[in-house]
């Protein structure tokens, strides 16, 4: 009862789902959108991106764990998530300010870190007040958010610097920061209620695993303890149960794979466009639009799906698909294919694919970290104390953030020097074998439904 009166002003609204939603979804919608104000010569994009994307990734690896290890241990989410509005406000106030080129850097490095509390304590917050029902649907329109911001913010920074300014320019990303920031101060976060606090978690947490155990509480006492037994305390512990099972390493490999393919194309794609069709900033502006814009309608139908009957089918097909088309990518230009010459028809056949490539993008953007989170999410249904009071959802979207950071440190790493020396074509035929050892290894790990709850083992 003291609990009830002590809900703060607005609790029904604040608290509700549908506001966490909207807040999270703004939130990654401004950390993509803030790519499009980098404020850079668009001779010298190309080179400054593939450095901005390199230590970006390295900084998404040192600082996500940390991130999740603390988020994870604190009833209050909110303070690493305003620090990390702090650090992208501030970064972008930098870049704003200076045309000096290192405070540049330093500026999209404060975002950087901003924009991995972002992800991980945001994704964290999101799955916690969504089920597992539903859990494809949230993703996916998150998804769906996160392109939004990709394409919109080069546009929209094109257009308002030539209608109305460089200031009036910078005042669009600097006002959705400032309304996230409000909205995460009016948020209250599930952690934050009276019903969840630790010392009452061992009477409630186990309400969710099914009714029955409810039921049978009265009868057998000593078992109604036994699974709430926390197994992975200490960090490393929580570690080595995920980074042990199966299931996950092939999870982690889709989302590195995915984010070394993307990063790969923003690090090789001008060049070669430019080399072999002639083509200059704005067909390149049209091709990433190709590859981005299938996301931003289907992403959120995608994750229904998902939700109906489950990733691992849609996601090997994805990746099977991926390679043919990868190799079909590297052939118009190429001397070898004189039917798909640096004329029309090969202008044609690129087009097409990269519209292709976007549309199969759908199936197996995501589909890791579903993967993943199904998988915690299970273990957690069958012992809710296994990675501690407050769970593990954190640490999760930390290593997710960690291997999609890798993924855009290796991508352009290892596409441009294969096409430096080898040529585009060989490049992307590698692409594609890879893609193709993926998809067996994800038709292998992934489980083709929602995972049920099992009252033997967490396997």
């Amino acid at each position: 009862m003291k609990s009830a009166q002590a809900q703060p002003f607005g609790h029904q609204w604040r608290s509700s789902k549908s506001f966490i939603v909207f807040t999270v979804t703004l939130a990654l919608f401004a950390e993509t959108f803030l790519y499009g104000f980098l404020g850079i010569d668009p001779s010298e994009t190309q080179s400054y991106i593939t450095t901005l994307l390199t230590i970006h990734g390295f900084l998404s690896i040192v600082s996500a764990p940390i991130i999740g290890h603390f988020a994870d241990k604190t009833p209050h989410r909110k303070i690493p998530l305003m620090i990390g509005l702090g650090a992208c406000l501030i970064g972008t106030i930098l870049i704003a300010l200076t045309p000096n080129l290192f405070m540049l850097f330093v500026g999209r490095y404060l975002q950087a870190i901003g924009g991995s509390a972002t992800w991980v304590v945001g994704y964290a917050m999101l799955l916690d007040c969504t089920d597992t029902k539903n859990m494809g649907k949230r993703i996916g329109l998150s998804m769906s958010f996160i392109t939004a911001g990709i394409i919109s913010g080069p546009a929209v920074s094109g257009v308002l610097l030539g209608l109305v300014g460089y200031w009036a320019t910078w005042s669009v990303p600097m006002v959705i920061l400032v309304l996230d920031i409000i909205a995460r101060l009016l948020m209250i976060d599930s952690r934050e209620l009276p019903s969840k606090e630790p010392n009452e978690m061992p009477s409630n947490t186990n309400t969710e695993s099914n009714e029955t155990t409810a039921l049978l509480q009265n009868q057998t006492p000593k078992q109604d303890t036994e699974p709430l037994t926390p197994t992975a305390s200490s960090p490393l512990g929580f570690y080595r149960i995920m980074l042990t099972d199966g299931r996950v390493l092939v999870a982690l490999l889709n989302t590195i794979m995915f984010s070394a393919i993307t990063a790969g194309f923003n690090n090789t794609l001008p060049l070669h466009l430019r080399e072999v069709f002639g083509w200059g900033s704005m067909e390149t502006s049209l091709m990433f639009f190709c590859l981005q814009a299938p996301s931003f309608f289907f992403s959120t139908l995608n994750g229904m799906m998902r939700d109906r009957y489950g990733v691992r089918y849609p996601a090997a097909i994805g990746w099977a698909l991926l390679a043919p088309l990868l190799w079909l990518l590297g052939v118009p230009g190429d001397e070898r294919f004189p039917w798909a010459g640096s004329d029309v028809g090969g202008k044609n056949i690129f087009i097409g694919t990269m519209l292709a490539l976007g549309t199969i993008y759908i199936f197996i953007r995501g589909g890791g970290s579903f993967q993943f989170n199904m998988v915690a999410k299970n273990m957690q249904a069958q012992n809710p104390q296994i990675f501690g009071p407050y769970g593990g959802s954190s640490r999760v979207f930390a290593i997710i953030e960690m291997c999609f950071g890798a993924g855009m440190m290796v991508g352009p790493m290892f596409t441009g020097p294969i096409t430096e020396k080898a040529g585009y074509y060989y490049m992307t035929l590698t692409l594609a074998i890879i893609c193709l050892v993926l998809s067996g290894l994800t038709l292998k790990y992934f489980e083709d439904t929602q995972p049920k709850k099992r009252s033997s083992s967490l396997a």
